[in-house]
């Protein structure tokens, strides 16, 4: 039998990533799962272009920033009336998504990832590639991605 005792949903709060938190509550439900919900800040000095003219404390500082602001948002996931009896473990982290998701997930023996997509055309996805495309390719467990539109499992 499958056992699923953690699984980790990465999110960016975006609309994208709503149905993939709704999918891992469900399925957590069902398998009495502990639900693991991640967000990682970019690193500063890889979006500014200049980053060479800031200061490291600037940079540092404007990181942790961020990630105070990321863990005041994960506090108000995951869905409405969760209770399984299970903890929800709620962490945030610096650095490039795919990679440190990979990472977090080798480190808590997650069994599940689940991951929305942000259903990009094709020409977009070749110019930002595709975060979810990369967790799939290099997770150490299984992934289920969870489009934005399309057919929802919904009980009746």
């Amino acid at each position: 039998m499958i056992q699923l005792n953690k699984i980790l949903v990465p999110t960016d709060f975006s609309d994208f990533a709503k149905p993939a938190v709704e999918y891992a509550c469900a399925i957590a439900a069902r398998f009495g799962s502990e639900v693991h919900l991640l967000h990682v800040v970019p690193d500063p000095a890889m979006l500014v272009p200049e980053a060479a003219a800031f200061s490291v404390e600037s940079m540092q500082a404007q990181a942790q920033s961020m990630a105070k602001d990321a863990a005041a948002q994960l506090q108000k996931l995951p869905c409405d009336g969760w209770d399984n009896g299970k903890p929800i473990v709620r962490d945030v982290r610096v650095g490039t998504a795919f990679l440190e998701i990979i990472e977090y997930a080798k480190e808590k023996d997650v069994d599940l990832i689940v991951i929305g997509t942000h259903g990009r055309s094709a020409l977009m996805h070749i110019l930002m590639g595709s975060v979810a495309e990369r967790v799939v390719r290099k997770a150490p467990c299984p992934v289920l991605t969870v489009k934005p539109e399309g057919h929802q499992f919904v009980m009746p």
